[in-house]
């Protein structure tokens, strides 16, 4: 409530002292403002876009790793497994440089790849984690029943394990928006062009003005 009460003022509105909650006179020039300022619309839609395509890759790809680790049975899987989650003490600033220089040869600079393919290639090992736990707290018995039946691997996993996780794979999905939607460094290093920036990159342009 304070943001769109804030966002309906002036500057000597702001900063009054003692504050105004409600501002007596508001100003409704400021929504037309933004949109005169910057292209909102495309950084909305470019937002959704790239947050939408990152939430699916995420999900898809995270579950089918946590499924493999959890469900199934192959030699080295416990220790792959401790692999991935060391992955996590790694801060992102090790790998920005590496990362960057790989998508530059790749030619997917000033392109949409950077911050939405890397999502279909595992989901991050926190992810994996989550669903890993939860897929654990299935009985073995609906797995080896299934298989009795002759179902796949991949059908135990898309109509049993799935329907079974929608409480942990819902959890993904809103981390995963929160972490895209807000990213302004990702977009900030890949994008070149304006008019493929996000809405965190038009927010920062207000800064200072």
């Amino acid at each position: 409530m304070w943001v769109v009460s804030t966002s309906l003022k002036g500057n000597e509105q702001i900063f009054a002292i003692p504050p105004e909650f409600i501002p007596s006179s508001p100003h409704w020039e400021n929504y037309a403002e933004v949109f005169r300022r910057m292209p909102f619309l495309t950084y909305f839609l470019n937002s959704t876009f790239i947050t939408v395509v990152a939430i699916i890759g995420t999900v898809l790809s995270s579950s089918l790793v946590a499924y493999a680790f959890a469900c199934l049975r192959w030699p080295g899987r416990d220790l792959l497994f401790y692999f991935v989650l060391t992955t996590m003490m790694l801060p992102m600033q090790v790998t920005m440089i590496p990362v960057f220089v790989m998508f530059k040869d790749l030619g997917w600079l000033n392109t949409f790849k950077p911050l939405t393919v890397p999502a279909f290639l595992g989901g991050g090992a926190f992810n994996i984690f989550l669903l890993r736990q939860f897929f654990l707290t299935i009985p073995n018995s609906l797995f080896d029943a299934a298989r009795i039946d002759g179902c796949s691997e991949f059908r135990i996993y898309w109509n049993i394990v799935l329907p079974l996780a929608k409480p942990a794979l819902a959890t993904v999905a809103i981390l995963t928006f929160l972490f895209s939607w807000n990213d302004f460094l990702g977009p900030l290093i890949y994008l070149s062009d304006q008019m493929k920036g996000t809405l965190a990159l038009g927010l920062a342009m207000f800064t200072g003005q």
